[in-house]
């Protein structure tokens, strides 16, 4: 069937099962827009590229499909570039598409000419420039099979606009079949024996819930893996939700700012199993002092991440749903019992609570005075409960979120955690109400990210996105302060954004938003309770205590058993 390539383009995008692209014009594109008049699918325009690629990222950080963006040449792709490297470090599946200058003037420094797949080369898992306007549907499939199986990541299409604009003979492309690309994803029987044999042998276990569980839609397979092993469970960021937060054997955060429970089991434990995790800087801390007592096995897809940061005596390659449940089968009739262990870890967790707290606990301070960012999270889990997916910026307010909206489902955290990326969490939010309308979206920022892409107010009221935004506003870039005051001798430097700080409450109205103030402790529960039940986004402006620190908090070069409870 003869068509324009830029209508085939769409026809591919359709058969990949794509319903929602986020994007922004420009002359490199219009071929493309101008075949978009005439499809079914839905095109979100977004107020920046940044926008866009982070907003894509939410709608597939909440689905598991592949999310779409599409851009211009020249600064429309390089506004994406933050997004590549974002979606590569947390291995979220997304397909870029971006225009190019007409092929007789590629090299000749065009207007908006930009390199766009050398510059990514590092950032993406593959990308392309369509030289023939015939091999555009094939590299499209290719595309969204790279960016879908094995390890998750993006992928980037660069099509040249006259390339866009050439008439092919469309025939929908046959099976993907790519040379040297063959992901491992069922695990060696050797392997799994010899995993089992350890965890038999094991006394003291833990197991680390990695985002590899949640990618490979493996959760049901890993509690499973958790149920017969018995051993107490941790976290990384990533990993949030992979494993009920509110199980017995649930630990935590692990790492820099973990758990003091989670930090100590690792420390102490015998046999470390890690799930779907590459042992990140912020997860193990001193690694010479990261688990020095176990054996790890260590299971992934990505053949790269085994013993890249931290030995593994028993690696597993494979997919995590796979290799837990070929696991499962090895261990069959077995069942772990570590009694003596579990107590233990459950005195660590009693004995060095989150903020001194209980579980359930709330601290009550005067109704008159600022409400601290803990506070704010409390009331948001209690009103919006486990089913709400939390949409996170990076900051302070990443890591209370972390701790205190407990998730038990997966795919309920979206959060920029390799990259940490600020401005990430209102797009991210948007994104993934677009892709889970039926689902309550919560987005968790602070006064420093959410400037980052405030400009995506406009996209949410235009496309009427009911997202709820809690701002933790504290006046600062949090974080760099809370460093300088506690290892840089109260040293501050370029960390209080209150001059020029805008009123966020008239701004979002300005866009058309409904906006609440919150000053007093005392009209916090009933500020979150309306936002719960607003027909549409509103936004709260949780005007909190500006010196408040995250505890724990691993110093510098430390190792995760030394973090300090409390400065």
């Amino acid at each position: 069937m003869e068509m324009k390539a830029a209508a085939a383009l769409l026809t591919c995008l359709e058969a990949e099962g794509v319903t929602t692209i986020f994007g922004y014009p420009g002359g490199a594109s219009l071929y493309i827009y101008d075949a978009l008049y005439e499809s079914p699918l839905r095109h979100i325009l977004v107020r920046h590229e940044q926008g866009a690629i982070h907003a894509a990222q939410g709608y597939a950080r909440a689905t598991g499909r592949v999310g779409v963006v599409l851009a211009t040449s020249g600064p429309g792709a390089t506004n994406l570039v933050t997004g590549l490297c974002d979606a590569m470090m947390d291995s979220t599946p997304l397909v870029a598409i971006t225009g190019q200058v007409p092929r007789p003037l590629i090299g000749r420094d065009a207007f908006q000419e930009a390199d766009i797949t050398g510059i990514t080369m590092a950032v993406t898992k593959h990308n392309y420039v369509v030289h023939d306007p015939a091999d555009l549907p094939r590299i499209i499939k290719e595309a969204f099979h790279l960016a879908r199986t094995g390890r998750p990541g993006p992928v980037l299409v660069d099509i040249p606009k006259d390339v866009s604009n050439a008439l092919i003979d469309y025939q929908e492309p046959g099976p993907v079949s790519l040379r040297g690309y063959r992901p491992q994803t069922e695990p060696a029987f050797e392997q799994i024996e010899a995993a089992a044999a350890q965890i038999r042998q094991a006394k003291q276990p833990v197991i680390i819930c990695g985002g590899g569980v949640i990618h490979s839609d493996g959760a049901p397979a890993f509690r499973r893996f958790a149920a017969r092993v018995g051993a107490p469970v941790v976290s990384t960021l990533m990993g949030l939700g992979g494993f009920p937060a509110d199980h017995p054997n649930a630990l935590g955060l692990l790492g820099m700012h973990g758990t003091f429970a989670a930090n100590r089991a690792v420390y102490h434990c015998d046999l470390l199993i890690a799930v779907g995790m590459r042992f990140d800087d912020r997860v193990t801390g001193l690694t010479a002092r990261f688990a020095p007592k176990a054996k790890v096995i260590h299971i992934d897809i990505d053949p790269a991440e085994i013993s890249k940061n931290l030995t593994a005596h028993f690696p597993i390659i494979g997919d995590c749903k796979a290799v837990l449940a070929a696991l499962g089968e090895q261990l069959a009739g077995w069942q772990g019992q570590y009694g003596e262990w579990l107590t233990q870890v459950q005195q660590w967790h009693a004995q060095h609570p989150l903020w001194g707290l209980r579980p359930g606990e709330v601290v009550l301070d005067d109704p008159n005075g600022s409400p601290k960012p803990q506070q704010v999270l409390q009331a948001v889990q209690r009103h919006f409960g486990t089913e709400a997916i939390i949409a996170t910026d990076v900051g302070q307010h990443q890591m209370w979120a972390a701790h205190y909206l407990e998730r038990t489902e997966p795919r309920t955290w979206v959060s920029s955690c390799g990259l940490g990326t600020m401005g990430y969490g209102l797009p991210a939010a948007m994104g993934a109400k677009v892709a889970c309308p039926a689902k309550e979206v919560v987005c968790i920022t602070g006064d420093g990210s959410v400037q980052m892409c405030i400009q995506e107010l406009g996209t949410i009221v235009a496309e009427r996105i009911p997202v709820k935004i809690i701002l933790l506003n504290n006046g600062y870039l949090g974080m760099v302060r809370q460093w300088q005051e506690i290892f840089y001798d109260g040293r501050y430097k370029e960390v209080d954004l209150r001059p020029g700080m805008p009123d966020f409450v008239k701004l979002a109205e300005a866009y058309g938003i409904r906006g609440i103030r919150v000053d007093r402790l005392g009209d916090l529960e009933a500020a979150i309770a309306e936002a719960r039940a607003y027909d549409g986004p509103i936004f709260l402006d949780c005007r909190v205590e500006a010196a408040e620190n995250v505890y724990p908090i691993v110093p510098p070069g430390g190792a995760n058993a030394e973090a300090l409870l409390k400065v």
